[in-house]
């Protein structure tokens, strides 16, 4: 199993005039740190509005400041939000090429569409169709990167014209695809498209070992990949926090992993919210401490010492789970412990996972390749056709047809601009 950490820039109020930008410097440090200890992804995601639990608006920029401060780990997108109302697909395909040729090729591609109403009405995105738009989207981005020219497309939420999308990206035909899972059957969707499962985190290894096994039968028998490329993979994120004294990591995990809880449950499930006002650390608090001092996570979680960690993690290993992503930065953690923890955990709990991690890998390819090859050669090959010529001039161009009609200085250039047009349309034939 793998270890990825979550980059949600989280901001429990009050803020300082500095506060955003000691926290995205630190979150470079950390990213610093942590490819330098040996963690193998680090992931941000897409969430626009959601004050204080998620100051990650602009993930890619983020990224792409990571890339260039490391050298092995995996950047990935946990998650890029695919209704074209967020984002134009051409401009999604361009950026994630972009990253991948700054990144050297290690770039990772997760998509989602949210569920927050913060989120859509203020996109103007249509909650009943979000899933569909993404769906469409993912799989004209997908062609974009990996084919030259991209012939174009007349859908249902998204058109575009004939056009070679540039740049490609390292990773032909395009990075690994990931997709945002919050239930079961999105998991099994995942499994369908071929794609990676960024799942929940479970109630124990029980049910991870159910949701793996699920993903991987459905793999099996019903996949006809959505992209060019299969990532058949299952990973999911946990809180966590990591120090020696168990008592301390809890106490300090609890608190943080409350305030997580709570605001996880504001803009998905019951929240109102009065924009640039709703102080959601005070409400948790409130909570907390009505609560009697915790606000219980759904599913597991990865605080405790090295020695618990490693016994709890062993047992998503066994289920099958292929990476597992720490929410390290959560709450009101401070920067000094969150870089003892990183370290801590690097040093006493990862070391036995990375020596397992290549031969469980190799088993599970093995298993996979047939229905690996089986699940591409189902997939719908499209036909190229004829490439149409499109103007690509500016339209406020002066006609080339007449040049007396226009001043000797504006008439000697478009005589030259004439000739050379009809050499370029000799060309076109």
């Amino acid at each position: 199993m793998e270890f990825g950490l979550y980059f949600a820039q989280q901001l429990p109020r009050p803020w300082g005039r500095d506060a955003e930008l000691d926290l995205f410097q630190e979150s470079l440090d950390q990213v610093e740190l942590a490819d330098r200890l040996g963690y193998g992804y680090a992931w941000a995601p897409e969430q626009h509005f959601l004050e204080e639990y998620s100051h990650s608006s602009a993930p890619e920029l983020f990224l792409a400041a990571a890339g260039q401060r490391t050298r092995t780990i995996r950047l990935g997108h946990a998650v890029v939000l695919m209704p074209p109302g967020y984002n134009e697909p051409a401009r999604v395909a361009e950026r994630i090429s972009t990253l991948d040729l700054l990144t050297r090729g290690r770039v990772e591609f997760g998509i989602g569409h949210s569920k927050t109403r913060v989120e859509l009405e203020g996109f103007g995105v249509d909650p009943l169709l979000r899933h569909e738009m993404s769906l469409e989207a993912l799989g004209q981005v997908t062609e974009m990167m990996a084919r030259e020219p991209y012939p174009g497309h007349a859908g249902t939420h998204f058109s575009m014209p004939a056009r070679n999308v540039v740049p490609k990206p390292v990773q032909r035909p395009h990075p690994p695809l990931w997709i945002a899972c919050s239930d079961d059957e999105t998991v099994r969707l995942a499994a369908r498209l071929g794609i990676g499962a960024l799942a929940h985190s479970f109630f124990d290894a029980a049910e991870a070992k159910a949701v793996v096994e699920d993903y991987i039968e459905t793999f099996k028998r019903d996949c006809v990949p959505i992209g060019h490329t299969v990532n058949p993979r299952v990973a999911t994120m946990v809180p966590f926090h990591c120090h020696l004294d168990p008592e301390v990591a809890r106490t300090r995990g609890e608190r943080a992993g409350s305030f997580f809880t709570y605001a996880v449950r504001h803009y998905h499930v019951f929240g109102r919210h009065r924009p640039g006002v709703t102080n959601v650390w005070e409400r948790s608090e409130v909570v907390r401490e009505e609560l009697g001092g915790s606000i219980p996570h759904r599913g597991g979680h990865a605080i405790g010492s090295p020695a618990e960690l490693t016994e709890r993690l062993r047992e998503y290993q066994e289920a099958g789970i292929d990476q597992t992503i720490l929410l390290h930065q959560f709450g009101r953690l401070p920067y000094d412990q969150v870089r003892e923890s990183l370290e801590l955990f690097a040093a006493e709990v990862m070391p036995a996972f990375a020596a397992e991690h290549a031969a469980i890998r190799a088993r599970r390819d093995a298993e996979l390749a047939p229905y690996v090859d089986a699940a591409l050669a189902r997939r719908e090959r499209a036909t190229p056709g004829a490439v149409p010529l499109v103007d690509a001039y500016g339209l406020s161009r002066p006609p080339l047809e007449d040049p007396d009609a226009h001043p000797p200085h504006v008439r000697d250039i478009l005589v030259e601009l004439a000739r050379m047009a009809a050499v370029a349309r000799r060309l076109d034939s």
